[in-house]
């Protein structure tokens, strides 16, 4: 066991005689068959669970296409998934939908794809949109995305109008199809002016934009419902792949025997880009009847003799469809005709995640960075970002969407960082996930004064219940559950708050930890990662006077304190110049730099911070009522603050800086000093 500091964390394994355990890098020894004979592989049926292999790419790079993605995922014989989802129809469903995505990104799809609906404006920018939930999927929550785009009926300028606009959104892939006729009970005809087939949009999309899309098209296992004859169809796919798709996604099946002989008969007319099996698991009576009419597809009567007696029976069907789709996928794995599987979710989440950890292709995201990268390809070489915004990410990339590159390498000298400002709270990506009744039981439905609200920033950190029996597992600093590594600090945190040091981020130091830590890990095998102790809280005046009083002991340390107004902004940092707090060392690179402590930076995040009070938790409760009031009173007359133990080789001392405050506060109470915070600014403000 490695030695252990006073935050609970281990220190280097080089001080300690002990080997780490390091995990297991044998590559599993996977076959795709189909590629090079007809002999099918006597491989492992899919990825044994935690022991997935990294791919011969960083396929977690935004940088790389989805065609080079997923080849990089075949030559290395890592299986992959990827999920379908229609955009919902109210902002409340747009608010749970990239919920869902949060979720289901942890699990590691190679990508998601949105579905397109031309009677609902896909291409508008309401939050419902299309185009809206496949931006916001890539933007904020930082998954690859690919947009369905319909053709049928469409002008070739209303096409490359919806296509620049993806473009300018971060999008990069795009499943074309023909789609349906705006006037479902019309009569199609060939209109030389339209577009008739999803040919048609392949063709324009590699002439209009070259290479910058990835193209995937839809193969139909059975054949199209409108096709001519089942070999019609496969001929027109080959048309649609010579025109420039990159690969092929198909249609529902229901066993895995449909499935081989389409890909042998793709292969036998010169089809050779990858195909993925699309996979729907049959999740209920009704909606496998809805889908089934919609894809006039028949049912195997081995299927029907097991799901027609379960009809009224939802949760026994689930289940047989989690297995039916488990063992359907399996043989198509361990015969090597599937190089992934892609998932129609019908927006749901329960089935597929079962399917994928029974696979065992459910698997943790490894972290090329401390924080999560958006997909966005302009931001694919983003490296640096200040701490403030670590439980934030998404207002951070939101506020900073318009910048026209982003900082590589190190942050630089801005002398004016230009955030947008953050205007509207309550945009279907940065507002919470929970609702106001949720968030009113975990709150406090009634405050009766500032006690109350340091009980529900201790009970958020130590996952307890509040006096009601509610878990508090959400501030509005922090829409998520505390971070692996705030565990290790935990105890002292619980008491900070316990006594109105309402702490909203914070790091343990860490002095050379492997690069492949469970906890503290990040970026490439074979590293070393560094943290200094980072402390970030709300207090009242009379606490940051007894700080900056003894603050003189502990050269070591910055700090920076704000209020609400921006009036108050001092800080002991040299010239204001940013500070690293998180760093890595990793073969044949320089040192990266990914978390820093700027003073510009934490006045922008000024703003947000204590907007929050206000925005998220104040307008809870009645515009007169005595619980707004008190976090109205919080917001004006706390002061926001940030500590840096810079001195991480020899541990942590805020702790003990925040002790000393303390006894410092009681110091001034015995001698009741009257000296406000900014009399004591003036009169140091030469020693600044």
């Amino acid at each position: 066991m490695s030695p252990v500091h006073q935050d609970g964390v281990p220190v280097s394994a080089a001080t300690d005689n002990a080997v780490p355990n390091l995990p297991n890098l044998e590559e599993p020894k996977q076959g795709y068959g189909w590629l090079h004979s007809t002999t099918p592989s006597e491989s492992p049926v899919t990825t044994p669970g935690n022991s997935r292999p990294s791919s011969p790419m960083m396929f977690n790079s935004f940088e790389a296409t989805l065609t080079e993605k997923i080849k990089a995922r075949m030559e290395s014989k890592d299986k992959f998934f990827s999920l379908e989802f229609f955009p919902p129809r109210t902002k409340a469903g747009a608010v749970n939908l990239l919920s869902r995505f949060d979720r289901m990104r942890s699990g590691n799809p190679l990508f998601i794809d949105v579905t397109w609906h031309p009677a609902g404006n896909p291409a508008g920018d309401s939050e419902t949109s299309s185009m809206m939930i496949a931006h916001s999927a890539v933007q904020y929550v930082g998954v690859e995305s690919m947009l369905h785009m319909t053709c049928v009926g469409s002008q070739k300028e209303e096409i490359t109008k919806y296509l620049e606009k993806a473009k300018g959104l971060g999008l990069r892939n795009i499943l074309a199809l023909r789609g349906d006729l705006p006037n479902i009970d019309a009569e199609w005809q060939y209109d030389a002016e339209q577009f008739n087939y999803a040919t048609d949009l392949v063709k324009h999309i590699k002439k209009e934009f070259h290479n910058y899309f990835t193209i995937c098209v839809a193969g139909y296992p059975h054949g199209h419902p409108e096709a001519q004859d089942y070999e019609d169809d496969l001929i027109h796919l080959k048309e649609k792949v010579d025109a420039g798709a990159d690969f092929i996604i198909t249609q529902l099946f229901f066993k895995a025997s449909t499935f081989k002989k389409f890909v042998d008969d793709c292969r036998a007319i010169g089809i050779h880009c990858p195909i993925i099996p699309g996979v729907m698991p049959i999740q209920s009576y009704d909606s496998l009847r809805h889908i089934v009419k919609l894809s006039k597809l028949e049912i195997p009567e081995e299927i029907k003799l097991i799901v027609n007696p379960l009809k009224e029976n939802d949760d026994a069907i689930r289940n047989y469809g989690i297995h039916q789709a488990t063992e359907m996928i399996r043989e198509l794995f361990s015969s090597g005709y599937a190089p992934g599987i892609h998932f129609y979710t019908l927006n749901r989440e329960v089935a597929s995640t079962a399917i994928l950890k029974r696979l065992g292709l459910w698997s943790d995201i490894k972290k090329p960075l401390p924080w999560r990268l958006s997909a966005d390809p302009s931001r694919a070489h983003e490296e640096v970002r200040p701490i403030f915004w670590t439980n934030r990410s998404k207002s951070y990339v939101h506020r900073t969407r318009h910048w026209d590159e982003f900082p590589n390498g190190r942050w630089g000298n801005s002398a004016s960082p230009a955030f947008g400002e953050l205007k509207d709270y309550y945009l279907f990506y940065l507002t919470s996930q929970s609702p106001k009744t949720e968030l009113l039981k975990m709150w406090g439905e009634e405050l009766t004064n500032e006690q109350d609200v340091w009980d529900v920033f201790a009970n958020y950190i130590t996952k307890a219940q509040n006096k009601n029996g509610i878990l508090v597992n959400k501030t509005p600093w922090n829409d998520e559950d505390l971070s692996p590594e705030t565990e290790f600090i935990s105890e002292n945190l619980t008491k900070m708050n316990q006594n109105g040091v309402l702490t909203i981020n914070s790091q343990p130091y860490v002095n050379c930890i492997p690069s492949d830590d469970p906890t503290f890990g990040w970026g490439q095998p074979g590293g070393y990662v560094y943290q200094k102790a980072y402390l970030e809280f709300f207090t009242c005046e009379e606490n940051v006077l007894a700080l900056l009083q003894v603050l003189g002991r502990y050269p070591g340390v910055n700090f920076q304190v704000v209020n609400k107004n921006g009036l108050i902004n001092y800080t002991n940092i040299k010239n204001k110049k940013p500070i690293a707090v998180t760093w890595g060392v990793f073969p044949g690179r320089e040192i990266i730099q990914p978390t820093i402590v700027d003073p510009l930076a934490f006045n922008q995040w000024r703003t947000e911070a204590f907007g929050l009070w206000t925005e998220q938790w104040g307008k809870l409760y009645e515009p007169d009522s005595s619980s707004r009031e008190i976090i109205n009173n919080i917001a004006e007359s706390y002061l926001l603050v940030n500590l840096v133990d810079n001195d991480f080789p020899k541990g942590n001392c805020l702790w003990e800086v925040l002790e000393d405050m303390f006894s410092r506060r009681k110091l001034n109470e015995k001698m009741n000093l009257k000296l406000s915070l900014y009399e004591w600014m003036n009169m140091h403000s030469n020693k600044k």
